[in-house]
């Protein structure tokens, strides 16, 4: 399948590693990322993961403030995507990019959806005390993480775990569930 990816931070550069360098079956064709942002003492402005990994693949890439624009949807168009993949992108997609790709767009949420939808949903589920968490792949719609869950994979919320330790562990079990999902939606057996 021709893919489209957007996402932004580390946990999203790690599915898209997957997608580029351990799956041979699909081509990502674009990657949407935020636009460089001031960081640190200095404000100096960085790139985000997805941003370095996409130049280091030498992918086309796109850095829209957002995707309102007539110019967006035809860039968009002309890739001809049967996907996009959207990972912690930080951006709400309008219905008119969401109904460009021939099979939609999937949303990869770092939470068991429908709990902690929206921002931070490692933070949030370390903070409440939860048990087990995990990532949720799901059909996008309009709303925010309200789309039809098309598969989830589930790992323990150990007693000391850190946001950064719960965010490395779904990186690791998150970017193969991408995979096997998408070889279900390829064969239509979702």
């Amino acid at each position: 399948m021709r893919i489209v990816f957007a996402g932004t931070p580390e946990f999203a550069a790690k599915h898209l590693y997957a997608l580029i360098f351990e799956n041979s079956t699909h081509e990502v064709v674009a990657v949407y990322t935020q636009p460089d942002r001031p960081s640190g003492r200095g404000k100096k402005m960085t790139s985000s993961p997805v941003k370095i990994l996409a130049e280091k693949a030498n992918l086309p890439l796109y850095q829209p403030e957002n995707f309102k624009s007539d110019e967006d949807r035809v860039i968009l168009s002309n890739h001809r995507p049967d996907l996009m993949i959207v990972v912690a992108y930080g951006l709400l997609l309008p219905i008119e990019i969401l109904n460009i790709p021939r099979y939609g767009c999937i949303n990869v949420h770092a939470s068991l959806l429908p709990r902690w939808r929206g921002a931070a949903p490692i933070q949030r589920a370390i903070e409440a005390g939860d048990d087990v968490t995990g990532v949720t792949m799901m059909q996008m719609d309009v709303g925010l993480d309200t789309g039809d869950i098309l598969s989830i994979i589930k790992c323990n919320i150990e007693a000391n775990e850190t946001g950064g330790s719960l965010e490395a562990k779904l990186s690791k079990i998150g970017p193969a569930k991408l995979i096997h999902t998408l070889e279900k939606v390829e064969q239509r057996t979702l």
